[in-house]
């Protein structure tokens, strides 16, 4: 874990060269280290700086040579000397060339007067361990950082001022109160008090289950995806999928094509081909190894079938794919009937050869689910089966994105827990089980409602999250 009292510094600016340059320093001696090696041209020293603060001067840098003068660099220094930062502790910035070797070299610089080189994410890291961010506000700074579009980007930015953590810390709040009132009814269980009615305490469990539950159903929601979508091939082996692949790319990443079975044994992708440049442009297609059950337990199969479950589950758009010269089999009829938690479509293959399946069949299994005729020897249906997977596409990405990505994927289970323990509330609270009971499941539910904001952590959530920062931030 990281040492906290320290100070810290970074180069804060992005790598490569440019005109200017930014490192960043933070911790209780802030201020000594960079008077160490700043001189200001008004003579002001840093140290004695007590409000946000410019001082234009040059950095003291060690000299090339025994014996020689150190060299300067001129530099510009932005101290904020309070606790009023995005740290809650004195801040400094060097701006100057932007060259990494100079930057580098005021790092070293920085270092040798007292501060140590901060690790990634660890300046975010202080901001959340002295109340100036929640998780939900860290992780999206990460979000900024690693936006690939306008949509990212906008979600990001609305998180980190609190879009999440506003609802969130209401609902902990009212949570609280509930428990405080439940738990003092049990302090006078002998007294003829009632702090909190059995219809009031149902509406107020019912408000909080009903949030829980949309946060959750927002969480859940194939709207916080990417910019990027992936539409993903699956079926049984030698249906097809590859040279579907090959022409709805436009042999982009050739797939090998094969009469033998299992001929695809990892995943390829490659972006959708331009007939609908709308959707192509944020939509990779996916062919994947065919499922085989048997296949799964030993052998060289076995990764290839894991990477398959992945791809599927991970998948915006599901493309089953199911070969017309056949009857389904039991393991196609499977998934004809399974729910699909995302979008999906049929894809009939191998329609230029004589047919023992066709829509009527399918329908019978999946009744509500588009199927497109399709074959790549004729080309028939490759243009409708395109659009129909850049309908597909177009519709999740126009979706309302709700939080950025890290943070819908470490919430989900806490939230799901928190909506269990509030249902739970309130049924037992229904049967009339006792405040005890319905206590418990409020305590449980802000326990993890508490994971969700940082409220409760431990290490090891903190090293898995900030470690994907970049250094710097």
């Amino acid at each position: 874990m990281y040492h906290l009292g320290d100070t810290i510094c970074a180069i804060a600016s992005a790598p490569g060269g440019a005109g200017r340059g930014i490192v960043r320093v933070s911790g209780p001696a802030a201020l000594d280290v960079v008077a160490s090696c700043f001189r200001s041209r008004s003579q002001a020293r840093p140290a004695n700086v007590t409000r946000p603060t410019v001082l234009d001067g040059v950095i003291l840098l060690p000299p090339t040579a025994a014996g020689d003068a150190a060299d300067l660099l001129p530099a510009d220094l932005y101290l904020w000397p309070t606790a009023r930062t995005y740290t809650r502790e004195p801040v400094a910035e060097i701006h100057t060339l932007g060259s990494p070797p100079l930057l580098a070299t005021v790092l070293a610089t920085l270092c040798a007067a007292g501060a140590r080189a901060a690790e990634p994410g660890e300046f975010t890291l202080r901001a959340f361990l002295s109340g100036r961010l929640d998780l939900t506000q860290a992780e999206a700074v990460l979000g900024i950082i690693d936006a690939e579009g306008r949509r990212q980007f906008d979600v990001a930015l609305k998180q980190m001022a609190g879009g999440l953590s506003r609802p969130m810390q209401a609902l902990r709040e009212s949570l609280v109160d509930l428990l405080a009132e439940l738990e003092a009814g049990l302090d006078f269980v002998d007294e003829d008090i009632e702090f909190i009615s059995q219809a009031q305490l149902h509406a107020r469990l019912s408000e909080a289950a009903n949030t829980v539950a949309a946060l959750v159903e927002q969480m859940s929601a194939r709207g916080d995806v990417a910019d990027t979508l992936r539409a993903v091939l699956v079926g049984w082996p030698n249906v097809g999928k590859s040279s579907l692949f090959n022409c709805l790319t436009g042999g982009a990443s050739a797939a090998l094509v094969s009469e033998q079975p299992g001929t695809t044994r990892d995943y390829l992708v490659a972006w959708l081909d331009e007939s609908d440049p709308a959707a192509a442009r944020r939509c990779q297609l996916v062919d994947t190894a065919g499922f085989e059950p048997e296949a799964s337990a030993v052998g060289p199969g076995r990764l290839a079938q894991q990477t398959t479950a992945e791809q599927a589950t991970s998948a915006d758009v599901l493309v089953l794919c199911l070969d017309s010269t056949r009857p389904p089999n039991a393991w196609e009829q499977e998934q004809l009937a399974s729910q699909s938690p995302q979008p999906r479509l049929i894809a009939l293959t191998k329609c230029d050869a004589p047919r023992q399946l066709d829509r009527v069949t399918i329908s019978k299994f999946a009744p509500a689910v588009a199927i497109v005729e399709t074959s790549a020897q004729s080309g028939l249906g490759l243009d409708e089966l395109r659009q129909a997977i850049c309908r597909l596409v177009l519709s999740q990405a126009t979706g309302e994105m709700s939080a950025v990505a890290a943070t819908a994927t470490r919430s989900r289970e806490s939230l799901r827990l928190a909506a269990e323990a509030l249902a739970r509330a309130v049924m037992a609270n229904t049967d009339q089980l006792g405040e005890e009971l319905v206590a418990a499941e409020v305590r449980a539910a802000l326990a993890e409602l508490g994971k969700v904001v940082g409220a409760v952590y431990t290490d090891d959530i903190l090293d898995r999250i900030f470690s994907r920062f970049c250094i710097g931030k």
